[in-house]
This record gives structure tokens, sequence and C-alpha cells, in this order.
């Protein structure tokens, strides 16, 4: 999976050491991962900050997620690619997959639900947590398919999706695009796929894709997008100085072949084991990446609307003002049937 840490998440992102001669995965040995078999769940930062009212996550300001109901995990800890910029170690990203057992997604759903709660257990007891907020945090209402590896290697995901929306939770999944014929089935609430190049021999730089036809997989994923209509889709770029912060009108024209309902454009912190690959030079400041952005939307003239989160170093170009999930409108439905603060 390609995505890039939040500097305001606090997210129990491992040291520097990007040490390759381990074969165990910091990540999963990390008392701030909990897993079950091959489900690993995690504490985002912006959880945490929204129990004791300090923030929500710029998906709050954008799309209308509760940041304090929102489970971040993932199906699987493995993945194709090894991404520069990504703060998890690679160590743990052997994909070979023949020696997993796999669970089935309703197995996975409640694995997810049982470590978040057991994640955010210690909440209930903080002076800084109102008991209300805890309360609604041990019922998610959201999940972020994108804690680590690539969801796309979990051969039920498109169940999985499903599973979810059974229980009334919504999905936002993060793919690399490396398996077109897999995010085709997907129809989850929200739909990213990392675009972290416009031509091919930059993505080989910065992305260093394990499979040979990981380009030509991505390409393809463009025409699979296009074709999506119920599902809101974003192409995401997590921008690094020096690698991939160059020629927006060749992004612009690899965004247009997805005709993406979003774009976020988003700072590569150097956070994690990416400080063992890259400098603390290459992570852009805000400002940067608004000037990117600006850059690209003068050739997607479609894109009316840019906005953009400090604290998160990203923006958000959109083709029209509302840019939530209308099912997450105060008064919704959704909301109606909420297991704690609907009727």
């Amino acid at each position: 999976m390609s995505d890039s840490a939040d500097p305001a998440t606090g997210s129990g992102t491992p040291e520097a050491d990007d040490g390759e001669t381990d074969d165990t995965p910091a990540q999963v040995s990390s008392p701030n991962y909990h897993s079950e078999n091959h489900t690993a769940a995690q504490t985002c930062g912006w959880t945490a900050n929204a129990l004791r009212g300090e923030g929500r996550c710029y998906k709050n300001v954008f799309y209308g997620i509760q940041s304090h109901r929102c489970i971040q995990m993932t199906p699987v800890v493995k993945c194709n690619e090894r991404c520069v910029f990504c703060w998890r170690d690679h160590r743990g990203h052997a994909y070979e997959l023949g020696d997993v057992e796999w669970d089935d997604p309703e197995a996975v759903v409640d694995a997810s639900i049982r470590l978040q709660k057991k994640l955010l257990s210690g909440f209930g007891g903080n002076d800084e947590v109102p008991r209300e907020v805890f309360e609604e945090a041990m019922e998610p209402r959201h999940v972020a398919i994108s804690l680590d590896g690539e969801p796309t290697l979990y051969p039920y995901l498109p169940e999985l999706l499903e599973a979810f929306h059974d229980r009334d939770i919504t999905t936002f999944l993060v793919s690399n695009g490396t398996r077109p014929e897999v995010l085709r089935e997907c129809d989850p609430t929200q739909l990213y796929v990392s675009v972290d190049a416009a031509e091919r021999h930059t993505f080989d730089r910065v992305v260093k894709p394990v499979e040979d036809d990981a380009w030509e997989r991505l390409l393809e994923t463009m025409d699979v997008l296009r074709e999506k209509d119920e599902t809101r889709t974003v192409l995401r770029t997590t921008l690094v100085k020096g690698e991939n912060m160059h020629h927006p009108d060749w992004y612009a024209g690899f965004y247009q072949q997805a005709d993406p309902d979003f774009i976020e454009l988003k700072a590569y912190m150097h956070v994690g084991h990416s400080q063992g690959r890259l400098d603390r030079s290459s992570m852009p400041d805000h400002e940067e990446v608004v000037d990117f952005t600006e850059r690209v939307r003068e050739y997607m003239p479609e894109f009316t609307e840019l906005r953009g989160v400090p604290p998160s170093r990203v923006t958000l170009l959109a083709k029209d003002e509302e840019t939530w999930v209308p099912k997450l409108e105060q008064g919704s439905e959704f909301w109606a049937r909420d297991p704690v603060t609907g009727d």
C-alpha cells in the first residue's frame, strides 16, 4: 500500500533503523499494533486526539468521518511495493501468500472491532475524555483499510467491504492499484488509489514495485476507476521533494485518465523507517504542497475547489463545494441508525 504518515497522528511509527537483516517486522511486534492472525489494527493519533477534544483527522474536514469512531486496520500486513517514503518496516512486507490461513470476512470484521475496543479501552478512565464520547468510540462507524500492507492481496476483499457495510460501518479503502481485477469488484464508501509518479521512471525509483508489471496494472486501474459510478474515488499522491514533485502537467494528465471525484496531495513525513531512506529535506511544508497543487489545478479547470489542512500538510481538489460523504451529513438515516446516539 502506498500511504504516508500524518504529522499530527503520533501513530506509533517505529524509529529510523531500517536494518534489513532482522526478519521480524517492527510494526507487528510493536505494542502499538494489535493483531489477530492476519488482521491488524492500530490507534490512529487523530482518534486519540478526537477522544480528548483536541482536533479531528483531515478526513473529517474533507469527508465527514467521525475520527473517534474510526478503525484503522488492514486485513494483510504484506505488500508488493517498497515505497521509499513509507514509514513502515519493509522487512515485514514479503508478500508470498501460500502459507497464510485466511480468515473469512466476518471473522476479520469481528477481529477489527475487538482490536479497536481493546486499543481504546484505556481511554475509559481518562479524565480528559467525556464518557459519552468514549461510549461512541466503543461503537465504531467507520473503517480506514489503510494501516499497512496492500489490502487487495486479501483474497476476500470485496466480501469484506460488504461485511463492514452490513454492520453499518463505512469503508475507506486505500490501495496501490496493482490489482485492478480486485478493485473492479470492490465498492467501498470511498476508494483511494495511490499515484506517486506520473511516469514510469519516477515510479520505479520512488515506488520500487516488486512486480515487473506494476506500472501497467496501475494504468489499468485508472480505467477501472473511470468506470465506477456509485463508488466515490480519490487519487492520492505523496509528495517527496527532490523525487516526485515535478511536471504538474503530467500528473494532471495521469489523473484525468481516472476521472476521480477527488485528488489529494499530501506531504511525505520524515518519520519511522523512511528516515533510513530519505533525508529530512525531502519533506515539503504545507505551503509547498499548496503551491504544487495549484500548479496541477491549472491543467484541470474542472476541479474548482482547493482546500487544505495545514497540520496534516494535505490538500484536496474537488469539482464541487460539497465533499462530505452524503450519508455522513448531520441528520442522515445513517446517524439515525446509530447504536449510541440514534433514535
